[in-house]
């Protein structure tokens, strides 16, 4: 069944094309990826679906009674709107019915207990709104908030945090964690994993990947895509091709059609420049039967149906660092450093040493302190404790993931040209055309450059710098794809050392040599990215390995545990299921006295009311515990 589909959309602004003539489909349960450069229309997509914005022509069609939730790139909340709320009661929000119900119950419970109630109308509502209220998920819907808020990275000592107080990051997190948990027919995610660490990724991964209804997701994540999509949408030049599999298929496949349809041309051309020779050929010769023959190629040519040039690629960033002067084998000893700010530690007693041409990326949840140790190593902040020292010949470069090296107030060629002085104006021309800086766009404020355009002009200085020592943060944030790609391929050929942070898992896999996790006790993983991504999957005490016995034996033992551990399980839910039959009969006796002989008599109404708060309160702690049985099959 079709869930969604678009047909012969098209949209300008102005006299600049944005899309043309888009036709796609999305079927109930597809996972559609939209991939394409940045600046190729995706997010404009995303809008013209959600009615944000009014195509030029074409049309859109959702199923009948389909809700559509979208989280928009960077989405922020209203100041004004949400200033008095707290993170758990905006999420709360996400149930705004449920949250009527509660206040509804709590109202006629007020009610009952006046003199001149009406007793028989306040019953007869009451079991209506509450039959609603539990048949909505009321009684465990503030478990499963707190749950899905602790998840996405809020703790406990967040959840009564003010929402305006919160960052940018924290806002697109809350706001990815309400549409989540209302379950949109159609959920529309425009580059969802900004400001999520790798764990946090991780867990979107699985919650989407299982995801029943359909989800539209633009991203620049590759991983993630592979992960969680099952169909992808090209757009480029203007124009959507629709591939049926995930990401890294599609790149397969979209770099085998292109290779098909060139071929095609090229045979083509060859063909009608064979037939165009031959009739030139025929013309000189000039003799009756050789422009009958001319005549028959020229009319072979006209019912030729034409074979299109393929459209190249959209242009990529292409270049290149070059180390400069080597430095020493050692490049970086670090002992017992430790950061905070006031009372707040934000790492401690941290020593590892970097060794000239190593990869060294630090990982771990946000807020661990993997940027502030970069800011450290820079002299940016003091440390609280311990030293650092750089060896021989050290030189460092350095990309900061905000790019605010950069002057709003100066044009992208004086960026880079008052930096190097001494460099020519040619030179920098020709860097920056490498970085997609062609034309006027030399000549724009820094200021006007988008997320994109600000982190290549970052790089355009940065190999300019020619130092031994690349020092990144967060490298990938804004780049599309084939930006991602040409910087892995530079960074692959760099004969230097590199010191990042990065949460790009793709980007991390083809570079990295070792992983510094520094969440929780600090752990060295010297085997690069596959090594910490299973120990992130499955972690395990290295100590614990030593101390094993044979395998045979551990693998009876691990069994045995397990089978018991079941059993176990297995007889505790069929308690808990019994307890809350149980409890539920008794809650129904409870208010068929309450409501009816006890109605009069206040005494006993009382005794009855704190025995259904009692039995109502053991009722939600046995609810959680059979959802979170249910979790677990």
């Amino acid at each position: 069944m079709i869930s969604l589909s678009v047909s012969g959309l098209s949209y300008s602004i102005g006299v600049k094309e944005i899309l043309t003539n888009i036709t796609f489909s999305v079927e109930e349960g597809d996972r559609l990826g939209i991939v394409g450069v940045n600046g190729s229309g995706k997010t404009t997509l995303l809008s013209l679906i959600v009615g944000d914005v009014s195509p030029d022509s074409g049309e859109i069609y959702i199923a009948k009674d389909k809700c559509v939730g979208i989280l928009r790139q960077n989405e922020a909340f209203d100041e004004t709107t949400d200033a008095g709320e707290t993170v758990l009661s905006h999420m709360y929000g996400t149930f705004p019915q449920l949250l009527r119900d509660e206040k509804r119950l709590a109202e006629i419970e007020a009610e009952l207990k006046s003199n001149e109630a009406d007793v028989n109308r306040l019953t007869a509502e009451y079991d209506r709104v509450n039959r609603r209220y539990i048949d909505g998920g009321g009684l465990h819907y503030k478990s499963r908030c707190k749950s899905i808020l602790t998840r996405l990275g809020f703790q406990e000592d967040m959840h009564l945090q003010k929402v305006s107080s919160l960052s940018g990051g924290q806002k697109t997190r809350l706001s990815l964690a309400r549409l989540i948990f209302r379950e949109p027919d159609i959920l529309i995610l425009d580059e969802p994993t900004n400001h999520l660490d790798t764990q946090t990724m991780m867990w979107l991964e699985d919650i989407l990947s299982g995801y029943k209804k359909t989800l539209l997701a633009v991203s620049h994540d590759r991983y993630f895509l592979d992960k969680v999509t099952n169909k992808t949408l090209d757009v480029e030049h203007h124009r959507a091709n629709l591939y049926k599999c995930s990401y890294t298929e599609y790149v397969k496949q979209k770099n085998a059609r292109r290779a098909a349809d060139e071929k095609k041309y090229n045979l083509q051309q060859k063909e009608i420049a064979r037939l165009e020779a031959f009739i030139e050929q025929q013309r000189r010769w000039n003799r009756e039967k050789n422009i009958v023959a001319a005549e028959s190629r020229e009319k072979a040519i006209a019912r030729m149906e034409k074979v299109d040039r393929p459209k190249d690629a959209p242009k990529a960033i292409r270049f290149s660092f070059d180390e400069g002067m080597e430095s020493g084998n050692d490049v970086l000893s670090v002992k017992n450093l430790s950061m905070g700010f006031g009372k707040k530690t934000v790492f401690s007693d941290l020593s590892f040493e970097v060794k000239k041409r190593e990869h060294l990326f630090i990982a771990g949840p946000n807020g661990c302190g993997k940027s502030t140790l970069l800011k450290v190593l820079l002299e940016k902040y003091s440390p609280t404790e311990g030293k650092f020292t750089f060896g021989y010949n050290v030189s460092i470069g350095y990309y900061d993931q905000e790019n605010q090296n950069l002057d709003d107030d100066k044009t992208v060629l004086d960026e880079l040209w008052d930096a190097y002085p001494n460099v020519t104006q040619t030179q920098l021309r020709n860097t920056l055309a490498a970085f997609m800086f062609r034309g006027d766009d030399i000549e724009k404020k820094v200021r006007v450059l988008s997320g994109g355009e600000r982190a290549r002009l970052t790089l355009a200085k940065l190999i300019l710098s020619k130092m031994n020592l690349l020092i990144l943060d967060e490298p990938t944030n804004h780049l599309d794809i084939p930006s991602r790609e040409a910087l892995e391929d530079a960074l692959l050929s760099y004969d230097g050392t590199i010191i990042a942070v990065s949460h790009d898992r793709y980007f991390m896999k083809k570079l990295a040599t070792r992983v510094l996790d520094l969440s929780g006790p600090v752990r060295d993983w010297k085997g690069g990215y596959e090594e910490y991504a299973a120990h992130l999957s499955a972690p395990c005490d290295e100590t614990e390995k030593k101390e094993k016995v044979s395998s045979g034996k551990e693998q009876y033992l691990h069994k045995k545990a397990e089978d018991a551990k079941k059993r176990k399980e297995q007889n505790r839910r069929k308690r808990v299921l019994e307890e809350i039959a149980k409890i539920e009969n008794e809650l129904e006796e409870i208010n068929l006295e309450l409501f009816g002989e006890a109605a009069t008599d206040y005494v006993r109404a009382a005794e009855l009311e704190e025995k259904r708060n009692s039995a109502e309160e053991r009722l939600f702690s046995l609810y959680e515990e059979e959802e979170a049985f249910e979790k677990e099959e």
